[in-house]
């Protein structure tokens, strides 16, 4: 008997697709990772033609179902690279699936640099602005808001391309896969620069009682407090002209920081956490004192990102900025009524208001509370607790990590959110980019 061998679309379906954080696994009906724009169009068109749901793809860093594709899913890995620059404008024209630690190589030759970063750099740019991904800094937007322009494949594959003055770029430089796969970004750079890194590690009591100034006084401001103490892990970071000579950390210095301590060291404990939790807060008392002490100044790349490889479960809310106080002693409280133990630090950053639509910071300067579980762990109780606290101070979940909400409540939350809707009827009426996570966030 002869064995028929598969085509090679065959052996392309039905594989198991999962997210990094491990919350989301399935099974595509199809896998399809496109070379080139008009591959790209031609897929998006068949599929819909076919009655198909298509969702892209970029590195699955989003801890919720955004990118879960039952239908035909696009892998976008192929798709990366610098398609132009206009050096008079400071603005680069990217391919959607380019990774964010890629961005500062191809912008280097030109003097260029992304105005701000968030702490990891392993997502595609399509997917960063998606989801709301940003940094920290008062005076500073997420990502989304560096977005000047954008070329999106739509259901029938043609293709929708804003730049900065159409006024439906504030909806689609945010728009959670739900308006079209984005297949080109431009965006709006600096000259490049270099960051001055403060950390330290300092009681909790003595950053809480100085944050304004320390947060409207430094233009990236952070600090993560681990539970069961009472220290905070604090980042400032200054910056400079490209020019200041830098002054970046060894080689060695960096590797026991990040790698040893921050990642390998890290894990182990997470795991020794989980297997035995009484040892958490003693962990956590070595591990506040261990982080911090460190001053350097590099290119702005290298300072706003950290290799991460442990791997966790994540919420995040985004606050008015002048509830954080409010917001962060209920935690506490919450966390001291409990007896969970937590081995990750809540993490806690700022971003200036913005106008895109379904921003967390959309028209109000934000606070960012972040809390963690290890991935090995549950977190649905720790997270639905914090949950109601960060509502109840206007809380807004980030897109592409672990909430509860739905699109009612959401509804009560975004002043555009009925506004993004009708756009969204407008586009895609058969619903081709969406899945059952915008099903409960957007509706049916």
């Amino acid at each position: 008997m002869t064995r028929r061998v598969k085509t090679r679309q065959e052996q392309r379906q039905r594989l198991e697709w999962r997210n990094w954080g491990r919350t989301v696994s399935v099974r595509p009906e199809r896998v399809e990772a496109p070379r080139s724009l008009p591959e790209l169009q031609r897929l998006v068109a068949s599929a819909a033609g076919a009655g198909q749901r298509v969702k892209a793809v970029g590195a699955g860093h989003s801890f919720t179902g955004i990118a879960e594709a039952p239908g035909l899913l696009l892998d976008l890995a192929q798709l990366q690279g610098l398609l132009g620059v206009d050096t008079a404008r400071g603005q680069v024209r990217l391919l959607a699936g380019t990774r964010l630690h890629r961005i500062p190589g191809l912008l280097a030759p030109y003097g260029l640099a992304m105005p701000n970063l968030g702490d990891i750099d392993r997502q595609s740019i399509a997917g960063a602005v998606s989801t709301g991904t940003h940094g920290t800094g008062a005076a500073f937007g997420g990502l989304a808001t560096q977005v000047a322009g954008l070329t999106l494949v739509q259901p029938d594959g043609g293709l929708l391309t804003l730049d900065a003055s159409d006024p439906l770029l504030p909806a689609a430089a945010l728009s959670l896969g739900a308006l079209g796969v984005i297949a080109e970004v431009t965006l709006q750079c600096v000259p490049a620069f270099v960051l001055r890194a403060e950390e330290r590690s300092e009681p909790l009591a003595g950053v809480l009682e100085e944050l304004t100034e320390r947060v409207l006084g430094t233009d990236h401001f952070e600090f993560y407090w681990f539970p069961h103490t009472d220290r905070a892990a604090t980042k400032s970071n200054t910056r400079l002209a490209g020019s200041v000579p830098r002054r970046p950390l060894p080689p060695l210095g960096r590797w026991v920081d990040e790698s040893l301590l921050s990642n390998t060291v890290f894990r182990a404990a997470c795991a020794a956490g989980t297997l035995a939790p009484a040892v958490v807060p003693a962990v956590n008392r070595a591990a506040a004192r261990l982080l911090g002490g460190r001053d350097y100044a590099d290119f702005a790349p290298k300072v706003f990102t950290q290799r991460r490889t442990v791997r966790f479960r994540e919420m995040e809310y985004g606050l008015p900025a002048d509830l954080l106080p409010a917001a962060f002693e209920a935690l506490q409280t919450l966390l001291k009524k409990n007896r969970w133990r937590i081995s990750f630090p809540v993490e806690v950053r700022w971003a200036a208001a913005d106008d895109r639509w379904l921003s967390t910071a959309y028209g109000r300067d934000t606070a960012y509370i972040a809390v963690h579980r290890y991935y090995r762990e549950d977190p649905a109780e720790y997270f639905g607790a914090v949950e109601e606290v960060m509502l109840a101070h206007g809380g807004r979940p980030h897109w592409g990590k672990l909430h509860g909400l739905d699109a009612a409540a959401l509804e009560q939350r975004y002043p555009r959110f009925r506004d993004f809707l009708a756009l969204r009827d407008r586009l895609d009426p058969g619903r081709v980019f969406a899945n059952p996570y915008l099903d409960r966030v957007l509706g049916p």
